[in-house]
């Protein structure tokens, strides 16, 4: 009996004892469920559940929705970095320059002219400046020749042999001395020998066959026309250069400067501020820059724009040195290659005042490169002025422009007639030359 009743006990202490630990244990899963919901196990148990209520779903559809959130808002701080994108554009001020000359073709006029003779170098006061500009010439050889027709009325042999010392004193060269001497003897000859005026007919004759009467302006009808200005130090290349331009803006034609004279600082200032008194655009290099490079880019610069000249400055250079004169070659090759074809003028620009030794310039440049053209320039002040007949009749280039005055005006497309006209006016013809018309 009282083992029966320990038995009884036994089994009902164990029996709480049970029902403690299993109550306890059915109570843990509650908490505990949080803990596990990220495991897809038991994720998959709300479908189970959803046939009764569907309250379950929200409150874990709902967490991730919050989480989320956060991630979108993240992007806001890209703004920070896009602003300083736009500092590293630099190459915007380079397109803004470049807009400027794009304008400049508008500034050409439809009707541009395809030479360079301009209407006022046939302007009633051309005679009259040229006779202006040629007194100091006109008071050397010229006047010693009419101071020989004034002593002897007579035209003999011996009077003709004094206008021969006259005429090779006059630095137009022997050779053309001589021919104007013969011209003078067959036309004396012709007419009987007695007329002084048949002699200045002659000289006037002789001098406009050597000259010729045909056009010398510059054809314009190549876009850009190329114009290359040589010559030695000192005979003034840059102020020619900057008249040249001042007269073809004048005309119409939209002009580029090329500072090709890079191994004088001083050059390149002084083309600048003719750039800035004419209105033209100069394109330089670095100092001591190659000229032919310099050129090369004022000639694909021009073609860019539109323009219709571009006027090249070169070194100064003596006509002896042989090293100089091929690099002048060189910067003519350079040219060539920008503008596909050979270069359209060089202009050789020559001292009036150096007389014979001009003619001799013009005999070493035109062996180193084709020259096409001459401007002689301070015609108006020196004695020495007939060198113009012994350029064109030894070497056969066409003079271009004379320079007879410091004003800009004052470099003038050369006119054979009226260049005769004023250097071969007698004494008494020539006392109006010294009113200025102007």
């Amino acid at each position: 009996m009282f083992i029966i009743v320990v038995v009884l006990l036994a089994v009902v202490v164990i029996g709480a004892i049970a029902f403690f630990f299993v109550g306890k244990r059915d109570s843990l899963p509650e908490t505990a469920e949080p803990r596990q919901e990220p495991t897809p196990e038991k994720r998959s148990k709300p479908p189970i559940v959803d046939k009764k209520p569907d309250v379950a779903a929200p409150p874990s559809m709902a967490t991730p929705e919050v989480e989320t959130k956060p991630i979108v808002a993240q992007p806001t701080p890209e703004p920070t970095a896009r602003p300083a994108a736009p500092t590293a554009e630099p190459v915007q001020p380079v397109v803004a320059t470049l807009e400027i000359p794009a304008a400049k073709p508008v500034v050409a006029t439809p009707s541009r002219p395809t030479s360079v003779r301009p209407a006022r170098a046939d302007s009633p006061d051309t005679v009259q400046a040229f006779k202006k500009g040629l007194a100091s010439t006109r008071g050397g050889f010229i006047a010693r020749l009419a101071q020989l027709f004034g002593r002897n009325k007579e035209i003999d042999p011996e009077l003709l042999d004094e206008v021969q010392s006259v005429l090779l004193s006059a630095d137009i060269g022997p050779k053309t001395a001589e021919s104007m001497l013969e011209t003078v003897r067959t036309e004396v000859a012709r007419v009987g020998g007695t007329s002084e005026e048949a002699v200045w007919s002659a000289l006037r004759k002789r001098a406009r066959d050597v000259l010729g009467t045909a056009p010398t302006g510059i054809d314009f009808t190549k876009k850009p026309t190329l114009i290359l200005v040589v010559g030695v130090n000192g005979v003034g290349k840059t102020t020619t250069i900057g008249k040249l331009a001042s007269r073809f803006k004048e005309e119409g034609n939209l002009v580029v400067l090329a500072a090709g004279d890079t191994f004088r600082a001083a050059a390149v200032l002084q083309l600048e501020v003719w750039g800035k008194r004419v209105g033209c655009e100069v394109i330089k290099g670095k100092d001591r820059a190659d000229p032919g490079a310099v050129i090369f880019d004022a000639v694909k610069h021009a073609t860019s724009i539109g323009a219709d000249v571009v006027i090249a400055d070169t070194a100064g250079r003596l006509h002896t040195k042989s090293n100089l004169m091929e690099e002048l070659k060189k910067v003519v090759r350079t040219s060539e290659k920008a503008l596909e074809r050979p270069v359209d003028e060089v202009l050789l620009v020559l001292d009036a005042t150096t007389g014979q030794n001009a003619i001799q310039q013009a005999q070493l440049f035109r062996e180193a490169i084709t020259v096409t053209g001459i401007v002689l320039t301070k015609l108006d002040g020196t004695a020495k002025g007939g060198v113009v007949l012994g350029i064109a009749d030894e070497h056969h280039i066409p003079v271009r422009y004379i320079g007879i005055g410091e004003r800009v005006e004052d470099l003038r497309p050369f006119d054979a007639e009226n260049f005769v006209e004023a250097l071969f006016a007698k004494p008494e013809e020539s006392r109006v030359e010294d009113v200025d018309p102007r």
